[in-house]
Order: structure tokens, then C-alpha cells, then sequence
């Protein structure tokens, strides 16, 4: 029987030759049950944006791996989407590639009164994340004190 953690490991493997042969970048896959039953939610992005052809190859891809190894014991939903315009950011290469955009992180207790941060992203490293507010103040968010980071859309 699969763990949650094992098919997320399994989906990333798949998407490792995917990702070196298109562009396509995983962002995220998630693995849990819904209303619906089971679901593998497969998040792509790649510089330029995903097109419908860029989540069909994905989904075929990953389907077919899926098939292949079997990991799932029962029926799911294989979906395959891009991550949206507010998009959260997890990884090196995300801090690396949205470093000077605006970001909002929402934290787990607050800070200065604040459950929400909003800023440019300035820097990063293996502990914390590095703010520069609109009123220019400079702050050091420790990662495991932020519960979400993604990009700030302003309408």
C-alpha cells in the first residue's frame, strides 16, 4: 500500500526526464482524498506559462509511469494544472526565480501584530526568507515560522 509521501517521491521521479526534456517545471503534487475520492494533483509551471498542450503531455506522462508501477491501490483522479497567478513558492529555484517580486507570507503566529507579510523578496537561505516592506522595513522570516509563501497579485 502507498504512502502519501511515496507517491509524491514517485510522481517527482517521473517528471524528472519530463522536466529536462520540455522545460516543464513540478511545482507541487499532492496526494489526498476528497469529496470526490482519491486525487494526485499534478502543479506544472514553465517560463512563458503552461499550455493545454504542456498538461496533456504531462498527464500521459505521469499516467503511464502511474500504470506502470502501480503505487496506488485503489481508483484516483490523475489532474494535471498550472499553479495560478498566485502560485506558492517552495523551492530554491522559486526563491531564485521570483527573488524581486512582490510576496506574501502568511505565518503561523504573528509577527509585530501581523499574521501577513507583504513585500519584495530579497533573499533567502536554508533558514529564512528575506522581506523588504513597502515602508522599507527589512525583515528575516524564519521558514518554519511561515506557513504559506506565494506571490502578491494586486487587482
Amino acid at each position: 500500500m502507498a504512502t502519501h509521501g511515496k507517491v509524491e517521491d514517485i510522481v517527482a521521479e517521473i517528471m524528472k526526464p519530463i522536466e529536462e526534456e520540455t522545460g516543464i517545471e513540478l511545482v507541487d503534487v499532492e496526494y489526498r482524498k476528497e469529496s470526490g475520492g482519491w486525487v494526485v494533483r499534478v502543479i506544472i509551471d514553465k517560463i512563458g506559462g503552461i499550455t493545454h498542450d504542456d498538461c496533456a503531455i504531462v498527464s500521459d506522462k505521469v499516467g503511464e509511469g502511474l500504470d506502470a508501477g502501480d503505487p496506488i491501490p485503489h481508483q484516483y483522479r490523475l489532474e494535471v494544472s498550472s499553479p495560478g497567478i498566485d502560485r506558492p513558492l517552495k523551492t530554491e529555484k522559486d526563491f531564485e526565480r521570483f527573488k524581486g517580486e512582490m510576496v506574501e507570507a502568511k505565518l503561523f503566529a504573528p509577527y509585530k501584530g501581523k499574521k501577513k507579510i507583504v513585500g519584495r523578496l530579497s533573499g533567502y537561505d536554508e533558514e529564512s526568507i528575506d522581506i523588504i516592506t513597502e515602508e522599507e522595513e527589512h525583515i528575516s522570516l524564519l521558514r518554519e515560522k511561515i506557513s504559506t509563501l506565494k506571490l502578491h497579485i494586486r487587482f
